[in-house]
């Protein structure tokens, strides 16, 4: 699927939630993405879990 589209299904989910559900639903759909698409990354190989908790000396260079 083309990211276009799935940011713009993204952007249509958090309106709807943001109109039916208040501003408490909007923050819990963004929160609840944003952590589907670090699962996500993780899962199709693209992010590790020591790149989240990795201090910023000991990076990759």
């Amino acid at each position: 699927m083309n990211m276009a589209v799935v940011g713009m299904i993204a952007g249509m989910a958090l309106g709807f939630a943001g109109y039916f559900g208040g501003f408490g639903a909007f923050l819990l759909v963004a929160a609840l993405g944003a952590v589907g698409f670090v699962v996500g990354r993780f899962l199709e190989g693209d992010m590790d879990l020591g790149d989240l908790f990795r201090t910023r000396d000991d990076r990759r260079r």
